[in-house]
């Protein structure tokens, strides 16, 4: 293994809000050395989620990270040392390692070795984000052939994946994103059939004239007014997957957290809003993985990430999303 230092960012208080300098802190240890079955992956890509900001924050469907402890995140990365023979040394995988240069892992872990050769495209369309578009879009909404699906964030990891898979089921796909670039890539690279740019468009109003008799499916990764506008276009029996609401996960500087109103909607519109976490699915990751690697491979399906550098500079990555600054999977490249 190169040098003898393994840095780790680890959690010192609960976070209101975005990460502040002093809710974390980046420590020295020595880089771990494996026991009889475990391994040690070098980390060479970091993937950010909205939902780690949740695991650093408070409990929610899953324990807060401790005190004290390393902060969690999927990432990819080698193996440099290995007493198990599942991980040989040299094999490349992913899995829950975490802000730091060097994990140890027991090989009874969740770790997959990489679908593709590509540390990026292994942790955006194969990883959590395009896992959690797969089952979402196939389990959860399962458009049909004309259906008109609905995807907010679409020019993001997860909602970039689940408005392609949508179009690969024969229905057609309005996005919704902010800015002409992002738009611009959601149809003429993503192949959705039209993109609504909420920071110069009204929403609801754009709705109506792409879809005059409502929107069958509503794949809702934003929440607060995005999520009223798409209510408020319903057709009859319509349903909403709800992945996720990132408007309403933390105030951004200094913004409210945004509500909806639109919700008695689905009783008028006789529809139904389902809420899902992809690790329900977990039994089934090698499943899904098999079939976006074949999507990826084939050109059905295509993706843009966004690459910060450096482990110092994970904090604000995380920031990133929440302020809107990437454009596709967040990534950090260590």
């Amino acid at each position: 293994m190169e040098g003898t230092i393994n840095r780790q960012w680890i959690v010192k208080k609960r976070p209101e809000g975005l990460l502040r300098p002093g809710d974390l802190a980046l420590v020295e240890t020595a880089i771990p050395e494996p026991d009889d079955g475990e391994f040690v992956v070098r980390i060479t890509h970091l993937a950010f989620d909205p939902a780690q900001l949740y695991w650093l924050s408070f409990d929610s469907y899953r324990p807060a990270i401790p005190i004290g402890g390393v902060v969690e995140s999927f990432a990819a990365g080698k193996v440099v040392s290995s007493r198990t023979d599942r991980f040989p040394v040299g094999t490349k995988v992913q899995g829950v390692f975490g802000w730091q240069d060097y994990a140890l892992v027991t090989d009874d872990a969740e770790v997959s070795v990489l679908r593709t050769e590509s540390e990026v495209k292994a942790l955006n369309v194969c990883g959590l984000t395009g896992l959690t578009a797969y089952f979402g879009m196939t389990e959860i909404a399962r458009p049909q052939k004309d259906d008109i699906v609905v995807v907010s964030a679409a020019a993001g990891a997860t909602g970039s994946i689940a408005g392609q898979i949508a179009r690969i089921r024969g229905a057609r796909v309005i996005g919704i994103a902010g800015g002409p670039e992002k738009c611009r890539w959601v149809t003429e690279s993503a192949g959705f059939d039209a993109c609504i740019d909420y920071k110069s468009q009204n929403i609801s109003e754009q709705l109506g004239k792409l879809a005059p008799d409502g929107v069958n499916i509503v794949f809702e990764n934003v929440g607060g007014p995005v999520l009223d506008a798409a209510l408020e276009n319903l057709a009859i029996g319509a349903r909403v997957a709800l992945c996720g609401g990132i408007s309403s996960y933390v105030p951004v500087d200094g913004a409210p957290v945004a509500s909806i109103n639109n919700y008695m909607m689905l009783g008028l519109r006789r529809s139904s809003m389902t809420g899902f976490l992809v690790f329900d699915y977990q039994d089934r990751f090698d499943e899904a993985i098999g079939q976006l690697g074949q999507w990826l491979d084939d050109g059905s399906i295509v993706s843009i990430e966004d690459v910060q550098e450096g482990l110092e500079n994970a904090p604000e990555t995380l920031n990133r999303i929440f302020r809107g600054l990437n454009f596709g999977k967040q990534l950090l490249a260590l």
